[in-house]
């Protein structure tokens, strides 16, 4: 039997994170996917995602932070440029169940430089927006965008380049953990590892179910939409800004990049399916909600032009998870609930520490399995 010190299950941003600091560390590590690399299957294909600190929870911001360190150092390891820094504006009607205070006060306790912006402040910096008077805005200079596939396939080939063996179209069937490390039983045969790490996303409970150590999921198939502005150079990134709108029905979206389109969509849309099921069709009724908030908030955005799926999986409060399982101590888990891919070298790097360090250097005690298995 093939023998590592760790396998990663999952190629995703944070498998293939993880995948990446492991081999760059000199680990000798295998990782497997169940589909081909770049699949559109889960949650990290594409081309943005939004980076940002502005969190209401210290937690995050301090991991956000950590997370645009590592950023630097994957550019500068990789010669890639994978960061569009645009500036950003969380906006936060005053009526709803999000406080302005809470973001203000986790960037103020973080460091982070920020402003605390009225309507007719924001419309005078960015008239492209429509903003109601019952709206506070919390802007920050450092949000910006990732390009998301791109980011995927630098850390897969520099993981490579550092030693990882990376095995697509390979399935992990189930995992036995027996005191010495990890039996990985996949459909091309079964590999002993010292750890595995789990980045299998809305896959996870399938390899957890049978070891009694399941996260609950809320799984959701999510779309994006690009619109088509009839003035786009409105709506460049060195006028425009990436935006957040925090409300019972929350809503984000991107200035133009690489294309003369806008892209928007509602966040967490209730829209479930599991993997199984998933149907790949937007829902023509999310379509018709995105652009009526679209046309009333951001008027000039113009027609929807395409829309395309992803998925979620949720964990409970929307928490990470990022620990050794506390009754299977060889097996990490990592899952990011749907907004993870702003730290994902970061998230990589924690990962990797837990694999062979069985510590990491930022402090994880909020995202323990223990916190958001049943009981």
């Amino acid at each position: 039997m093939e023998s590592f010190e760790v396998a990663v299950v999952g190629m995703g941003a944070l498998g293939s994170a993880a995948t990446y600091h492991l081999a760059r560390r000199g680990a000798k590590v295998v990782a497997l996917e169940q589909y081909e690399l770049g699949h559109v299957r889960g949650a990290s294909h594409d081309t943005s995602r939004i980076v940002r600190t502005s969190y209401g929870s210290t937690a995050y911001v301090r991991l956000a932070q950590s997370a645009y360190r590592d950023w630097a150092d994957l550019e500068a390891e990789s010669g890639e440029r994978l960061l569009t820094i645009t500036g950003g504006v969380i906006l936060i009607p005053s009526d709803g169940p999000y406080s302005a205070s809470d973001f203000t006060t986790a960037l103020t306790e973080c460091d982070v430089a920020h402003e605390l912006l009225s309507p007719a402040e924001v419309q005078a910096r960015w008239p492209q927006f429509r903003v109601p008077e019952n709206v506070e805005t919390v802007y920050t200079a450092d949000t910006g965008i990732a390009h998301a596939s791109r980011t995927v396939a630098t850390l897969q080939m520099r993981a490579r380049v550092h030693g990882a063996d990376i095995r697509d179209r390979t399935a992990v069937e189930r995992l036995t953990p027996d005191g010495d490390g990890v039996i990985v039983h996949t459909s091309n045969g079964d590999i002993r590892a010292g750890k595995v790490i789990l980045a299998t996303d809305a896959w996870t409970n399938t390899l957890l179910d049978p070891l009694g150590a399941t996260i609950p999921l809320d799984i959701m198939q999510e779309q994006v939409s690009y619109f088509r502005p009839a003035e786009p150079e409105n709506y460049d990134r060195s006028v425009f800004p990436v935006w957040i709108w925090e409300d019972d029905e929350c809503y984000y979206g991107f200035p133009t990049y690489g294309e003369p389109t806008i892209k928007a969509a509602r966040d967490v849309s209730e829209n479930r399916m599991t993997p199984e099921n998933r149907s790949f069709v937007p829902s023509p009724e999310l379509i018709e909600q995105l652009t009526g908030f679209m046309h009333d908030v951001i008027p000039g955005s113009g027609p929807e032009l395409r829309t395309v799926t992803c998925q979620y999986a949720l964990t409970k409060d929307r928490r990470f998870v990022l620990s050794a399982l506390p009754q299977h101590p060889d097996i990490i888990v990592g899952l990011a609930a749907g907004h993870g891919f702003k730290f994902t070298p970061a998230l990589g790097r924690v990962l990797a520490e837990l694999a062979l360090d069985g510590e990491s250097t930022d402090d994880l005690s909020e995202f323990a399995a223990a916190d958001s298995m049943v009981v």
